[in-house]
């Protein structure tokens, strides 16, 4: 499998050999889906908390006889059904982690590269490096490639000027290797790997 290696502008300089084993896989939504809810669950504060009976201030005292009063029985004014009362099951302060082994994690993300690979929506570049911080001059080169909405992975060193260039630049992102993941990947329209990217992401998912 081999793909067209571009330059900033929009200019072919050579071909890169993609391997089977990391672009070449078939697509499956189920997996995924799995890795994406781990990620987002890994990323909820669980923070969510309501009262519970014992935590709401306010007497103890039995509000009214048990019998003669025409009334519901009542033993306390913190009761659900009060108003201001407890939550009865609420949600508490919690971690929702789960856990997903190592290999489903590995075959997500190849099973990611691959879909964008066989919808035709991967560009390798040469190199992702600007000569300026300035956001101006990479936006233009970045529209030159008919990029509006994408993922630049580089190697496991960005250059710090394209990195920099790139933040004010809507629906782009820009990650290190060792960043890559599944739901980066999928919530942008284009993929865009470095020669050092894709060279790196195969000795790592090999």
């Amino acid at each position: 499998m081999k793909a067209t290696i571009k330059n900033l502008n929009n200019e072919a300089v050579g071909e890169i050999e993609l391997s089977e084993a990391v672009f070449g896989l078939p697509h499956r939504t189920d997996l995924l889906a799995r890795m994406v809810n781990w990620q987002l669950a890994k990323r909820r504060s669980g923070n969510h908390k309501t009262k519970g009976i014992s935590e709401i201030r306010g007497t103890t005292k039995k509000p009214y006889g048990q019998k003669g009063t025409g009334r519901a029985r009542q033993g306390s004014i913190r009761s659900p059904q009060f108003r201001g009362g407890a939550t009865i099951f609420g949600p508490v302060v919690r971690s929702h982690e789960h856990d997903l082994t190592k290999k489903v994690r590995k075959l997500a993300l190849k099973t990611a590269l691959s879909a964008k690979v066989a919808e035709g929506k991967l560009i390798v570049l040469d190199s992702a490096a600007a000569d300026s911080h300035k956001t101006k001059e990479l936006a233009v080169r970045l529209a030159t490639l008919g990029l509006t909405s994408a993922l630049i992975i580089d190697g496991s060193n960005l250059d710090e000027n394209f990195a920099k260039a790139s933040r004010n630049i809507p629906l782009i992102d820009v990650l290190p290797e060792q960043g890559a993941n599944v739901y980066d990947i999928l919530r942008r329209d284009t993929l865009v790997l470095t020669r050092n990217a894709v060279e790196q992401l195969e000795a790592r998912l090999k």
